[in-house]
């Protein structure tokens, strides 16, 4: 992918990228089922990537020279991604009126809150470059404030707003993407022994990520993980959305890069804070760990599908 040209990855290197994130995945379900990496393991190597090597990799992205194209196709991300998370929190309060609250709650916050933040950054990055992870950093700030504020309010009553503003200005990545944005907009150049350091870090997301999912793949009974309901949020989820936000940057003229990776990262998974957050409010924690996986699973074979269908439209 160039920096500033549409989607260049032929299928052939789309492919394996995807075998590559197999394999890591792999590794993950290897150390997970022998016990190297434990449940508590886990759970650090979840604050690992949050708190250092996904931060790290956001204030790498930045550092690139900075033109008008830059700022309007940033600007087109952070739009569209707004929009987005608009539409998401209406269909979510619309297509599961009839479900059980139990499972309701969790399709509801699985809807709104996508994996984007986690599994999309390998894959923005694998397709697109630094200048994708740069976009995608954009993309998810409107996510992560959504995340803290009507995400949790699925499972609790409506959160203190100060709490809200609290979580969302000291999230990690947040502070990285204000890091990065000062970085980007004054072009100053971090001393070399710190730029690699950053750059060392970043360079873990896509490894650590991967295996980490294995580790959940790998404690996910695959009993009852197909059901109506875990196959209607995943089509809602992996194709509905995707297909939405690819008919309106059609519709909107909107340049190929912003619009594929828009694309590409409203075609994510269940986020892994759905199982998190229905096991802390004692919703149901099996339900929401099935939806994570089977949305994750079907996900390594969708992704490769709109990648062609945006290869073929946004040329």
């Amino acid at each position: 992918m160039n920096q500033h040209g549409g989607m260049t990855m032929e299928t052939k290197g789309l492919l394996s990228l995807q075998i590559m994130m197999f394999l890591l995945m792999g590794v993950g379900v290897v150390l997970r089922k022998k016990n190297i990496i434990t449940k508590e393991g886990r759970n650090v190597l979840t604050d690992l990537v949050i708190d250092v090597i996904l931060p790290c990799n956001i204030i790498n992205a930045f550092q690139i020279s900075l033109d008008k194209e830059i700022l309007v196709s940033g600007f087109q991300v952070l739009v569209i991604s707004i929009l987005l998370q608009l539409f998401c929190t209406t269909i979510s309060a619309v297509c599961y009126k009839k479900v059980p609250k139990k499972h309701r709650m969790i399709l509801q916050y699985g809807t709104v809150c996508s994996n984007a933040g986690f599994l999309g950054n390998p894959v923005a990055e694998g397709l697109y470059g630094s200048l994708g992870l740069l976009y995608a950093s954009i993309y998810l700030i409107p996510q992560r404030i959504v995340m803290w504020s009507a995400g949790v309010s699925y499972f609790t009553e409506s959160p203190d707003r100060k709490e809200v503003v609290k979580k969302v200005l000291k999230h990690p990545c947040i502070i990285a993407v204000e890091i990065g944005l000062i970085l980007m907009l004054t072009q100053f150049q971090l001393p070399v022994f710190l730029g690699k350091t950053i750059s060392s870090l970043g360079n873990c997301t896509t490894a650590i990520t991967m295996m980490f999912i294995g580790t959940v793949l790998a404690d996910a009974g695959v009993d009852h993980m197909i059901s109506k309901l875990t196959i209607l949020y995943s089509v809602i989820r992996l194709v509905a959305i995707p297909a939405v936000v690819m008919a309106a940057c059609m519709l909107f003229h909107v340049e190929s890069v912003p619009a594929g990776l828009s694309v590409v990262l409203a075609a994510m998974p269940a986020g892994s804070t759905t199982a998190i957050l229905a096991s802390k409010y004692h919703g149901d924690e099996t339900f929401a760990t099935q939806c994570v996986v089977l949305s994750t699973v079907l996900s390594m074979a969708v992704l490769p599908v709109w990648c062609m269908v945006l290869n073929y439209f946004f040329r």
